[in-house]
């Protein structure tokens, strides 16, 4: 196992000659099992081959570009794969070490929309990263548990996109999961992973939202409002991204925060300057133009007089300029190297028209 790590570390090609033999990746993936028709020295034995074999198939999985979908694609075809993670995340006597590789991989491999959706068929699989990822026990102030703890927010991120039924099981658990995620947001160290999930739980579930859940979301408001002044970047995408959910969960809210706070006309501003100064997206944050543009949208749906003031602070000529600069790369919600993921199924084109179309109305 370890010859085979350092060969998947020092050369790509090396990666796909390794998952391009089917034995070789199923002896590695069975080596992740508990099941007793393996055999093994010792039980230290077993932890180590399990460990070394988790270690590679993470190495494999976060493979970039094109060649990485292919790996992730082989490797998640596995008919055992994820009943052998099953088995590590729900032992507990699974080390911390060996459930963080495991997330690792869950994270990785979910990228690829086929095996979002059966990951999703399997709850426990949601429920024990949820368990990690909501922990507030001693153990969470450990390096190891705060890694783990990150990973699996991670993890469940990328379920929870485009995928009702994942956020559907993530708020069937037994917590008191849109409170955990506010509660989150106001600290720093789980604010972005949190902010993400709360707005992939505003979009996929909004019906199923209660009172108490809306009361804990407009708790929020102003800081995730407050947020987007300083953000840039991804956290910047993700903060225009809640912010715009919120605003369609809980419009009043959101406009009695605006007027009441005085900072209806600071905030337009902000997001007419942050679409003009990301003109060229990037792979690292590729949807930022799309974030602000769908907020825009969602403010003058919610509120027709904010037309006017978007015009006031020469968003139609933002939009004019996103209209004549489209790039390829904003069909896609992240890139791995070169291989955009999850492509969006509404143009940015159509955003952008339904934009000015609401501000020619005003």
């Amino acid at each position: 196992m370890l010859i085979l790590d350092k060969l998947a570390s020092f050369d790509l090609d090396n990666c796909i000659e390794i998952c391009r033999d089917p034995g070789l990746t199923t002896k590695v993936i069975q080596f992740t099992s508990n099941r007793p028709n393996m055999t093994y020295s010792n039980e230290t034995h077993k932890t180590l081959l399990k460990r070394s074999s988790l270690k590679l198939l993470c190495r494999l999985a976060k493979t970039k570009g094109k060649i990485g979908v292919t790996l992730r694609q082989n490797i998640s075809e596995h008919p055992f794969l994820l009943s052998n993670l099953v088995e590590i995340l729900d032992n507990n006597d699974s080390s911390h070490e060996l459930r963080e590789l495991t997330t690792e991989l869950i994270k990785n491999i979910a990228m690829e929309e086929k095996i979002k959706e059966e990951i999703g068929h399997i709850p426990v699989i949601i429920s024990r990263l949820m368990d990690a990822f909501l922990s507030q026990s001693a153990l969470s102030r450990t390096d190891s548990a705060q890694l783990l703890q990150m990973t699996s927010g991670q993890a469940l991120a990328v379920l929870a996109m485009e995928s009702a039924n994942n956020c559907l099981i993530m708020l069937a658990e037994p917590h008191s999961f849109i409170k955990e995620l506010t509660v989150m947001i106001h600290g720093d160290r789980y604010r972005y992973v949190a902010s993400s999930l709360l707005q992939n739980m505003c979009v996929h579930v909004r019906p199923e939202l209660g009172n108490s859940d809306l009361k804990e979301i407009s708790y929020i408001l102003r800081e995730v409002l407050e947020g987007i002044m300083d953000a840039e970047g991804t956290e910047l995408e993700v903060l225009v991204g809640l912010s715009s959910q919120i605003c369609n969960v809980i419009p009043g809210n959101f406009a009695r925060e605006l007027e009441h706070g005085q900072i209806k006309e600071r905030f337009i501003r902000r997001l007419v300057d942050a679409l003009n100064s990301n003109m060229r997206p990037t792979a690292h944050c590729p949807g930022i133009r799309r974030s602000i543009v769908e907020h825009t949208i969602c403010m003058m749906e919610c509120n027709p007089e904010y037309a006017g003031c978007f015009k006031e602070c020469w968003m139609m000529e933002a939009l004019l300029m996103v209209e004549r600069t489209p790039s390829r790369a904003e069909k896609y919600r992240f890139f791995s190297g070169d291989a955009g993921l999850m492509e969006h199924s509404i143009p940015l084109s159509t955003l952008v028209a339904r934009a000015k179309e609401l501000m020619d109305h005003e």
